[in-house]
């Protein structure tokens, strides 16, 4: 398909998306006062809270002493599966809004633990809380809480960040059921001399999604004996990600390249990202633009926030120092679609985060768009600069201002229309 004829975007939809996202759906705020009253018919005599849990949660705070919980969307243990941070909720089209009520409606019944010596960890709080995170579907669960949950709707600004919702200190945590664990599972379990990487690998291969396996990982069910220790959810996403990432580079290491410049668009839940595959050996780079009210650039006032991150042939040696979960994230999306074809290619993702972005949903948003933005045929350009050359109309910043952040087009030759009034 010709480039200029997959620009032909849909410009009535895309308004009507930025009209509902302009409302921002308030209604959040009647959600919490529902779920305190659900709580109340939930919760039996002495605080018993007896539900369905289909998740986990492990803090950062106060690392290597951190907050691990059982969650339950309190009043759907119908579908509690549904509450469940998955690529499910790309397909189902959920809004902003809707992402904040699953949250919110989350109990977050936690203990304070430390992380290390929990390989044998089976019983109590912390083993009830393992086989939750092992088993392939929702587990019901009895917990005795100490008092009431506390209500905090500001799930915080890291994009990589799971927000819960209400959190409650629990005394006790009973399974309900005894929990089915797919047996790839109980193979990395039993086998004390895999280490992590290879156990995460493992699993995606026989199947597993990162979500599933961020679960497991984040339980400390996964490494050598010993070493095992339980890791903070925000981590975790990163890990696996970047793991089977990894795992993904070295499947296309020796693949042919793709014969031509490939662009492929997708927006979602007010992002909207592109995707250039250019021939070559593989080379990767995330630009995020930010734009003023958007949810890491909240003054108005200000102008486009850019970000960068990239990685060659042999991968980064480094941490991710601006574009943190979501570069794995991006990158993940990438890989999946050229090991798929046998290919590899240079990648370079621009992600525009709109002011439409008014709350943060986490990470998952990134995978799921870029993962699909391959879904339709993408349009063909004979060379990088002419691919940015008609993307360009539809980024928040100059051609000129992007070319001085990106290096992969830091290379391409400028002229004095590539820059704008904001450079």
């Amino acid at each position: 398909m010709r480039l200029d004829d997959y620009l032909d975007i849909e410009a009535n939809e895309r308004a009507e998306r930025r009209r509902l996202a302009a409302e921002k759906s308030y209604a959040i705020l009647d959600h919490l006062e529902a779920f305190e009253d659900r709580f109340d018919e939930a919760v039996q005599g002495d605080s018993l809270y007896g539900g369905v849990s289909p998740s986990i949660f492990v803090g950062r705070a106060n690392y290597p002493r951190v907050s691990t919980g059982i969650l339950s969307p309190v009043g759907h243990d119908e579908d509690a599966a549904a509450f469940e941070t998955s690529a499910g909720w790309y397909d189902e089209g959920v809004s902003i809004a809707d992402v904040f009520e699953r949250r919110t409606s989350l109990l977050n019944s936690n203990q304070p633990q430390r992380v290390e010596h929990v390989h044998d960890a089976w019983d109590g709080f912390l083993g009830v809380q393992r086989e939750v995170a092992i088993a392939d579907r929702p587990v019901t669960v009895e917990i005795g809480l100490d008092g009431r949950p506390e209500v905090d709707l500001d799930p915080g600004r890291e994009d990589v960040a799971t927000p819960v919702g209400p959190r409650a200190r629990a005394r006790s945590a009973e399974l309900g059921e005894n929990p089915h664990v797919p047996r790839p599972v109980e193979k990395t379990l039993e086998d004390d001399d895999w280490n992590a990487q290879g156990a995460m690998t493992y699993l995606y291969r026989r199947g597993f999604d990162v979500y599933d396996v961020n679960t497991i990982l984040s339980a400390g069910a996964l490494g050598r004996g010993e070493n095992r220790r339980l890791v903070p959810t925000r981590w975790s996403i990163t890990a696996v990600d970047d793991t089977v990432g990894q795992y993904l580079r070295g499947r296309i290491r020796d693949a042919p390249s793709v014969d031509s410049v490939e662009v492929y668009r997708n927006e979602f839940l007010g992002n909207a990202f592109w995707v250039v595959l250019i021939p070559g050996t593989w080379e990767f780079e995330l630009v995020e633009m930010k734009a003023p009210g958007s949810v890491w650039n909240p003054d108005p006032e200000a102008g486009v926030w850019l970000a960068a991150d990239r990685e060659g042939r042999e991968g980064r040696t480094g941490y991710v120092e601006e574009t943190a979960g979501a570069y794995h994230a991006s990158r993940l999306g990438v890989l999946e679609h050229l090991e798929s074809r046998g290919r590899q290619a240079k990648a370079l993702v621009l992600r525009h985060v709109s002011g439409d972005y008014w709350g943060p949903v986490g990470v998952w948003q990134v995978r799921e768009s870029v993962r699909n933005a391959f879904d339709e045929e993408g349009g063909r350009a004979e060379t990088l600069g002419d691919a940015l050359d008609s993307i360009a109309p539809y980024l928040p910043v100059s051609l000129g201002r992007l070319r001085r952040k990106s290096s992969m087009a830091s290379g391409l030759q400028a002229t004095l229309g590539d820059f704008g009034p904001d450079t």
